[in-house]
């Protein structure tokens, strides 16, 4: 029985000796995201709402896969057309508040990106800075709607110029991810 013991402890003390220490081996990681493979653009959305008003139905999708470097020589003259049709405020050569004509405006919207200010106020509009950026309580629509109904000076069709959305159903965050929960 005792050489059974003396057997048993050498053999576990062999194997407690000889196991591999894995902790040696380096553990690789990929070294980024995996981009392979085939990608389709769906929706463009920079600026909210502009793409689903002023583009005609049968050239959204054109519209959504156009780069966005491309897309005012591609659709600003459609933007144009369509903002006519839809606003008085532009008839006669009026202005937005920004001081810009319907071909200008337009022109600025036609480019579908959201620009991102890195050493300014980020803004959809504060009355100063545009299109600097967007904030979780930039009220984007209601000054989309400004911009394509106000005139010159916000007056012109109060009833066409607010979304009448003036706050969000739950209060935002103050930390990451700042978006309240779902109901």
């Amino acid at each position: 029985m005792k050489t059974i013991k003396i057997l048993s402890l050498t053999l576990l003390s062999l194997l407690a000796f000889n196991c591999s220490n894995d902790d040696d081996t380096q553990i690789t990681y990929p070294e980024g995201p995996d981009f392979s493979g085939t990608y389709a653009q769906e929706d463009q959305m920079g600026r909210p709402a502009v793409n689903t008003v002023f583009t005609s139905s049968a050239s959204k999708d054109m519209f959504n896969v156009t780069t966005p470097s491309m897309q005012n020589a591609a659709f600003q003259s459609m933007f144009e057309t369509n903002l006519l049709a839809l606003s008085p405020a532009y008839a006669d050569g009026g202005l937005n508040a920004l001081g810009q004509d319907a071909a200008a405006f337009t022109g600025l919207l036609a480019t579908d990106v959201l620009n991102v200010s890195l050493d300014g106020t980020t803004t959809f509009y504060d009355g100063t800075n545009l299109l600097t950026g967007r904030t979780l309580s930039d009220d984007v629509i209601t000054v989309e709607l400004l911009l394509i109904f106000g005139g010159e000076d916000f007056s012109e069709y109060p009833g066409l110029s607010n979304d009448n959305v003036d706050a969000n159903d739950k209060t935002f965050l103050t930390s990451f991810p700042y978006l309240a929960t779902p109901w």
